[in-house]
């Protein structure tokens, strides 16, 4: 059987997939991308993308296309039958600190189109696509997968493997990997359209009707598209509600299904549930293989980028010798954490919204609609940075300063970055070792985000992922840095100790 080598095989080329093939290939790093479907899904799944994951697409060479095919949300508000707001959230401004919208409704199709082309420039991937997984072998530190294509099977022999092959992931499935479920399982129908007429939004806001008779979710998108979700009522099946005049009256209250075009119909269940285990060995798991959550947050997408962007600088420090694959055992300590908050987040508000009993309906107005109006409407959810993985002074998404007329993402590129108030030796070190570093009077930081984070300390340390890694004296930073990298461990100050 034919058999080819390469350092990394991604399985899956969606979103999460084809953004860690950009941050592989961005590094050096061989890797082959194979992917079961001939071309990109052509309608639209996710939504939502938050201004932290725009930051990190950007650095994959999504974020531009996108930004031209989205729109921002004015809010995203949760009211009842009555049309009573029982809670929302809103914006505080037009960009937040990492230059970029708090809240993008886009296409997820022309992000995948850009993200494609972008990988197709990295000269050490190779994108597979009409090839699907079959079985794999660990073998050694590494793994040896058959992969079946329309010329027949082939060996793929590999480091690692990495399963962005979705909620029914191949990858997991074989390594065995059990699924934490966390209580959440509910129908729902998903109508995606398109406005007839050159409309290009019946609304800027995102709504969830919280009506026990009909719970009802009608959400911007692209524009010129506009989604509905449509919870299935006890004993309804499929057939029931996916045709144009069933549609049309469970849309009735919220527009005027003579002026949509239906792009897509589909039943899903929405659910939440979470891998044991993210890694073994040589097998690791991103995005929805890894882990499913309920659209209320719109935050499934983000977390899977969240995820390429913490894996790929870890697999290439391994992968070059300069630590050993304990640093791959930061990856699910980092992430899991948070992806289980933002998932039990979305839960409690999935819990809002699905109440169908009238009873428990009303009890939830009484109760949310006691608070004043005005403390029921919030700004966005900030969702906490990560908890390991950084010093104390660290964990919050740095902000973009600009750089050069430009954004500092642009100069740094997918790199850990070193800002300090004067270079020294530490910091051409850093430089040298293949580090960004920047003077902060070299930076605009026009809005000053980045001043309030240094502080009146010397130096800051961001990490690939633009996690702030620490601040302070920048040979105390960067020594750190390398602890971390070595041994997948922060090191705890003398003063701590």
């Amino acid at each position: 059987m034919k058999r080819e080598e390469t350092e990394v095989l991604i399985v899956g080329l969606g979103p999460v997939g084809a953004a860690l093939g950009v941050y592989l290939g961005r590094m050096g790093v061989s890797a082959i991308a194979i992917e079961r479907d001939a071309e990109v899904y052509p309608l639209p799944r996710a939504a939502h993308l938050d201004h932290e994951t725009m930051r990190l697409l950007h650095l994959a060479g999504g974020a531009e296309a996108v930004a031209r095919a989205s729109q921002p949300l004015s809010s995203y508000e949760f009211r009842n039958a009555a049309g009573e707001l029982l809670l929302g959230f809103k914006p505080t401004g037009d960009l937040a600190p990492t230059g970029w919208p708090y809240s993008s409704m886009f296409h997820q199709p022309t992000l995948e189109h850009a993200l494609r082309a972008r990988l197709a420039e990295m000269s050490t991937v190779s994108t597979r696509l009409c090839h699907a997984l079959k079985t794999y072998e660990v073998a050694g530190e590494g793994i040896v997968a058959q992969v079946e294509s329309g010329d027949g099977v082939y060996e793929i022999a590999a480091r690692f493997i990495v399963g962005c092959d979705g909620g029914n992931s191949t990858v997991r499935r074989k390594a065995g990997i059990a699924l934490d479920d966390m209580g959440f399982d509910e129908p729902w129908l998903v109508v995606d359209t398109v406005l007839k007429n050159g409309v290009t939004r019946l609304s800027t806001i995102g709504f969830q009707h919280c009506d026990p008779a009909r719970p009802v979710t009608s959400m911007p998108m692209a524009p010129g598209r506009h989604r509905f979700e449509i919870m299935l009522r006890p004993g309804e099946k499929p057939e029931d509600v996916v045709s144009d005049e069933a549609i049309s009256a469970m849309i009735a209250p919220y527009a005027d299904a003579s002026a949509l075009d239906i792009e897509r119909r589909a039943v899903y269940r929405f659910h939440a549930v979470i891998a044991k285990t993210w890694r073994a060995g040589p097998v690791i798991l991103a995005g929805d293989a890894a882990h499913q959550m309920p659209p209320f947050l719109g935050q499934g997408l983000c977390s899977g980028t969240r995820d390429a962007a913490n894996l790929a600088f870890k697999i290439e420090a391994v992968l070059r010798g300069r630590t050993k694959d304990c640093l791959l055992d930061s990856y699910q300590a980092e992430r899991e954490p948070h992806v289980r908050m933002i998932t039990e987040m979305a839960v409690a508000m999935g819990r809002v919204v699905c109440t169908q009993d009238a009873e428990a309906a009303r009890q939830r107005d009484e109760q949310m609609l006691a608070a004043p109006e005005a403390s029921r409407m919030s700004p966005l959810l900030s969702l906490d940075g990560i908890r390991s993985g950084i010093l104390e002074s660290g964990g919050a998404i740095a902000p973009d300063p600009g750089f050069d007329g430009g954004r500092l993402d642009d100069a740094a590129g997918y790199a850990a970055l070193l800002i300090v108030r004067a270079e020294d030796d530490a910091s051409r070190a850093f430089a040298g070792a293949g580090g960004f570093v920047a003077r902060l009077d070299a930076l605009p930081d026009r809005a000053g985000h980045l001043a309030a984070a240094f502080g009146d300390r010397p130096a800051i340390l961001i990490r690939p992922d633009r996690y702030v890694f620490g601040a302070g004296e920048a040979a105390a930073l960067t020594g750190a840095w390398a602890a971390y990298l070595a041994t997948g461990k922060v090191p705890v100050p003398a003063a701590a100790a």
